[in-house]
């Protein structure tokens, strides 16, 4: 590419930050429904997709960890999707229950967020800002595996968004944000299956669901249905954002248009 061509996709990119993009047609938007859906339910496929959701969970807990003024050290990301972010601070009171609660939540909600973007037929936004909280999580990585893993998918967004077609930006858009959405319930079940083993084989790492046992003194399964319910209602009100145009259903001050019936 040269540096004409450079400058040009450059000025394209700023310029489509600050506009809306024609929406995709239904067939894409329900595709790439079906297409996340896979990724989170063929077990396979989820051991190595997961590593998305880890990187939004941990950047969940750093993220309130700074907005609670805690002191953020050190993220870290193993190949098996766990992980691991540490901060500094008082190991008790509000900042730290909240800084506890934030990672589950964290992969639908951001889910939601990216599509109400999307709804908004803000694709390039949604694109780059994926980018960016990337890069903020990479910051405060700390291991091999966890830079490689930020790193090759902050490229991958970041090729999509540089070189991809109208319609493959759009499709990896809409894919991110389904996957986020219906990725939100199976760490949940996950969760409570492994405080299940932990019941009957003392001694492994506490789960955030104990930790914040301990922290509030309610039981930690009260914390696993919070987690649960949220990724619920987030699937629900981030679904029908995204399945908007395809279905003729506005969502007022969400939706853009007046959102048609669908044609084939």
């Amino acid at each position: 590419m040269s540096r004409a061509e450079f400058v040009e996709r450059g000025t394209s990119i700023v310029d489509r930050l600050t506009t809306t993009q024609v929406a995709p047609p239904w067939w894409l938007v329900v595709g790439t429904g079906v297409a996340a859906l896979f990724l989170v339910g063929y077990g396979p496929v989820w051991r190595l997709t997961r590593n998305v959701v880890t990187i939004a969970h941990e950047g969940g807990h750093a993220l309130f960890a700074l907005l609670t003024g805690r002191r953020l050290n050190s993220i870290t990301l193993h190949s098996d999707t766990s992980g691991l972010t540490v901060s500094s601070g008082k190991p008790y009171g509000l900042g730290m229950i909240l800084t506890a609660m934030a990672g589950y939540p964290a992969p639908p909600l951001l889910g939601l967020g990216f599509a109400a973007l999307l709804g908004a037929e803000r694709i390039t936004l949604m694109l780059w800002t994926a980018i960016a909280l990337l890069v903020a999580v990479l910051i405060k990585v700390r291991n091999i595996y966890g830079l490689l893993t930020v790193f090759g998918l902050g490229a991958i967004v970041f090729a999509v968004s540089w070189f991809g077609t109208d319609t493959l930006q759009a499709g990896f858009a809409y894919l991110g944000a389904w996957f986020l959405l219906l990725a939100g319930t199976r760490p949940v079940i996950e969760l409570q299956r492994g405080r299940r083993r932990r019941w009957n084989n003392p001694g492994g790492t506490d789960s955030d669901a104990d930790q914040l046992a301990r922290l509030t003194h309610l039981p930690g399964l009260l914390w696993v249905l919070v987690f649960g319910a949220i990724a619920v209602a987030a699937l629900v009100v981030g679904g029908g954002l995204l399945l908007a145009d395809a279905t003729g259903i506005c969502i007022p001050n969400l939706s853009v248009g007046t959102c048609p019936a669908p044609t084939g």
